[in-house]
């Protein structure tokens, strides 16, 4: 996962939080930034995939989210398969949640490969619904 954050993109995976602002103008961007991150990670544990009882946040398939200044969202997400029978809708499943995110102006959802998907990804809730144990 990529973890850089630059002056005008702040970079959230699914297991960071936003690095600090460097000054006290850019704290209030930063608090904004943070609202942003935990109301788009709310979104997305909206978002299953229809043949798994687990959300895709929790699944693991979210591999990174960047928020720009502008408020613009880019996600890169994967799927657990290539030939995964959701593969048309779960993108636009995740680009509709993002976009009702308030403040948020605009979405992008990338559907990557690399690196692949492996159970290792779930979370331990997620390992808990499906019983993985």
């Amino acid at each position: 996962m990529n973890n850089d954050t630059t002056t005008d993109q702040r970079t959230l995976t699914a297991d960071a939080e936003p690095k600090p602002a460097a000054d006290a103008a850019s704290a209030h961007a930063s608090d904004e930034i943070a609202r942003l991150t935990d109301e788009i990670v709310a979104a997305l544990k909206t978002v299953y995939d229809p043949e798994i009882p687990a959300d895709i946040y929790e699944l693991g398939l979210i591999y990174r989210v960047d928020i720009s200044d502008e408020r613009t969202v880019s996600v890169d997400m994967t799927l657990t398969t290539p030939n995964c029978p959701s593969a048309q809708e779960l993108p636009n499943m995740v680009e509709n949640a993002v976009a009702s995110v308030p403040g948020v102006r605009d979405v992008k959802v990338e559907v990557v490969w690399d690196p692949p998907w492996d159970p290792s990804r779930m979370s331990d809730e997620a390992r808990v619904v499906l019983n993985m144990w």
